[in-house]
């Protein structure tokens, strides 16, 4: 006879409603749902453990007397229209929490091998005049109009970027699924990124589900963040207004970092046809229709009308845009968990100084031939 495991039913609700998954497709997969919520039968440890899997429950908390009131971690800057996002669903969990365990890890990777805490953690003040601050970011990465020159496209120069942060370390970590399981997908609408700040180890996510032309503004707003010493989760794009005033004051920094609003009104011409103009501008430029489309109406080249209706437009594109498969998995690792900190933690591996499987898990693969495999991609064997 099987173990049977009694669960409060409130329990079984909260991983349901947590889960955010369809309750109708739950109930397919396990028939005796509302049978165990109305406490008319109770599942086999074997059940209640696939249903924990299903619901990406930890197992321990259905042997609580009640649910458990999870937090998140870091301060939450989110809002959706007016109020404030409150649930986290266990994707964003996990994701800060991995993201977390990798920021802890190279703090000591750092302090073991010297490295110095880098002085734009915390350099600028919130609230602190945006042209200044954001000159001053764009002159520590090196991601300037002369430097985006050379980028055929804002593609391109997203991912230059991307690279430049890393380079001047900041682990910046792309990734649009939870760790390496392709059928956890991250919800943009959830959350779009969030920096989590330390003098040592500053770590910026970019939810890499988003669009790409959204990518490259999150960035720009999670560097913010780290320039200002503040940790957050954000849901930020272009448009944003947010009651938060660090929040808002990083998204001005953020358009002012992409596109100096006193060139680009040397450079607009508001009477221009407005989709001539605005691939004249992004090409220029080298960010997103989008952000182009902010600066405009910063310009005052564009009616709040004319502003959402091109807006508006252009997301609609985006989102029927194909998407491309997901790449090479030995290039896109070094992209989800930041080339930094994969390029670390295999040099301290091979050096005997971490565990195999302590790598193998921040990394989130378990195979001694991936590790090899990617060893030798990043050019270090």
């Amino acid at each position: 006879m099987s173990l049977r495991v009694e669960v409060t039913p409130a329990l079984f609700e909260w991983a349901v409603i947590r889960s955010r998954l369809d309750r109708d497709a739950l109930a397919e997969s396990f028939p005796k749902l509302e049978q165990w919520i109305a406490q008319e039968s109770q599942p086999t440890l074997k059940q209640l453990e696939k249903f924990a899997k299903t619901t990406h429950t930890a197992l321990g908390y259905f042997f609580l007397d009640e649910p458990p009131e999870e937090r998140l971690p870091i301060p939450d800057m989110r809002t959706m229209g007016n109020k404030e996002v409150r649930r986290p669903t266990p994707d964003l969990l996990e994701t800060i929490y991995a993201c977390q365990q990798r920021q802890e890890w190279y703090q000591e990777f750092a302090r073991l091998t010297g490295e110095g805490a880098r002085d734009f953690v915390g350099s600028a003040r919130a609230g602190a005049n945006v042209e200044k601050t954001a000159a001053k970011l764009r002159a520590a990465l090196g991601f300037d109009l002369d430097e985006r020159k050379h980028m055929g496209t804002w593609e391109k120069a997203l991912s230059r970027f991307i690279e430049l942060a890393d380079e001047l370390g900041v682990l910046v970590m792309v990734s649009g699924i939870v760790g390496s399981n392709t059928h956890r997908k991250l919800d943009p609408v959830e959350f779009r990124g969030f920096a989590l700040s330390d003098p040592l180890a500053p770590v910026v996510f970019i939810n890499g589900a988003d669009t790409k032309s959204a990518q490259m503004f999150t960035l720009a707003h999670e560097l913010a963040h780290i320039w200002a010493g503040a940790t957050a989760l954000s849901n930020v794009e272009p448009t944003s207004v947010s009651k938060h005033q660090v929040e808002q004051w990083c998204n001005e920094v953020a358009a002012e970092l992409l596109v100096p609003l006193v060139t680009f009104g040397e450079e607009y011409h508001p009477k221009a046809e407005l989709q001539t103009e605005l691939a004249r501008l992004a090409k220029r430029f080298k960010v997103s229709i989008l952000v182009i489309l902010r600066r405009m109406y910063d310009a005052g080249g564009l009616s709040k009308r004319a502003f959402w209706q091109a807006y508006r437009d252009e997301l609609d594109r985006l989102i029927d845009v194909t998407k491309g498969s997901g790449g090479n998995f030995y290039n896109t690792l070094p992209v989800r968990v930041s080339k930094r900190f994969a390029r670390a933690i295999v040099v301290s591996t091979l050096e005997g100084q971490t565990l195999h499987r302590d790598a193998f898990r921040l990394l989130g693969f378990r195979k001694v031939e991936t590790f090899r495999e990617l060893s030798h991609s990043l050019g270090i064997t």
